[in-house]
């Protein structure tokens, strides 16, 4: 199959956003501001600039308050709040490598609630990511409160994942996209608006935009790849962020994973492209993956 190099492109620049939006949350966090008016700012200005992208139609307007609809929601609310109050304090490429446990959550409970298929390939190499996710945290007496919540950030990812999973049959996936930042600005709106910051200058207002829009526009391409491309092609290029994360907090914050951490790195990447390289051939044995309309 020969990927196309639009899709490559398309994918790199929406996991660089992804990761440039959390590197002005940490900015921002790191400054003081609130860890919760910055997740709230991004779910709000995200909704602002992309719900009248996605063509919602009156028909799926009383989805907005399907109760699945609403649990996946929560799913990427806690994971975004719980990654922010952990880039507070850790370095991003640590934060994101411990993050990365998420497509293991997602497989165990897609076995146990969706009763996906489970393979001895693919339980071999997750397990070798999960391996590469304890060199990153490396747990013991001088483990950083930070990477508990950047592991509980990896909890949530997973748990949407397999919210998205389960209801992708259901609903368009602009309209998911839309769903969740319109219920995660609805949630948090409470919280944000309490933690208001007490003076708002440029430098604030643009780390605020950055943040909110560069996660947006990144998640945005992200489904306008994966409309017409199939999974086994982008799904490995999202593991391109923990090199977008290394090199970002390398240039930002002038940190570097030590040496045990930057192989755990590694590994999660090595694992992920692995494990997805396997989904490909069978994609292609099985007459290779269709895609869904948006």
């Amino acid at each position: 199959m020969k990927i196309p190099t639009l899709s490559i492109v398309l994918m790199l620049l929406a996991t660089t956003l992804i990761v440039g939006g959390d590197t002005a949350g940490k900015l921002l966090t790191g400054a003081g501001t609130h860890p919760v008016f910055v997740g709230w700012s991004r779910f709000a200005v995200g909704a602002l600039v992309l719900v009248p992208l996605s063509q919602i139609q009156r028909s799926e307007l009383r989805a907005f308050l399907d109760w699945r609809v609403v649990l996946r929601a929560l799913c990427i609310v806690g994971g975004i709040m719980c990654i922010l109050t952990a880039l507070k304090t850790e370095p991003i490429a640590n934060v994101f490598g411990a993050f990365f446990i998420g497509p293991a959550v997602s497989y165990v409970l897609s076995a146990l609630l969706l009763k996906e298929t489970v393979t001895l390939a693919r339980s071999v190499l997750l397990c070798l990511g999960f391996v590469g996710v304890i060199m990153v945290v490396q747990p013991g007496t001088e483990m950083g409160q930070g990477m508990l919540w950047a592991l509980a950030a990896g909890l949530f990812y997973g748990a949407y994942l397999v919210a998205t999973r389960w209801l992708a049959p259901q609903f368009r996936p602009r309209f998911l996209l839309s769903a969740q930042l319109v219920i995660g600005a609805v949630v948090l709106a409470p919280f944000g608006v309490g933690h208001l910051p007490a003076t708002v200058d440029v430098r604030l207002g643009g780390l605020v935009a950055i943040s909110a829009l560069a996660s947006a526009f990144g998640n945005y391409l992200l489904v306008v790849v994966n409309r017409s491309t199939p999974a086994s092609v982008t799904a490995p290029l999202v593991y391109f962020q923990l090199v977008a994360a290394t090199v970002l907090g390398l240039l930002v914050f002038g940190d570097w994973p030590n040496p045990l951490a930057a192989a755990g790195l590694a590994v999660i990447a090595l694992s992920g492209f692995a494990g997805f390289a396997l989904a490909q051939r069978a994609g292609r044995q099985g007459g290779g993956p269709s895609n869904t309309g948006q």
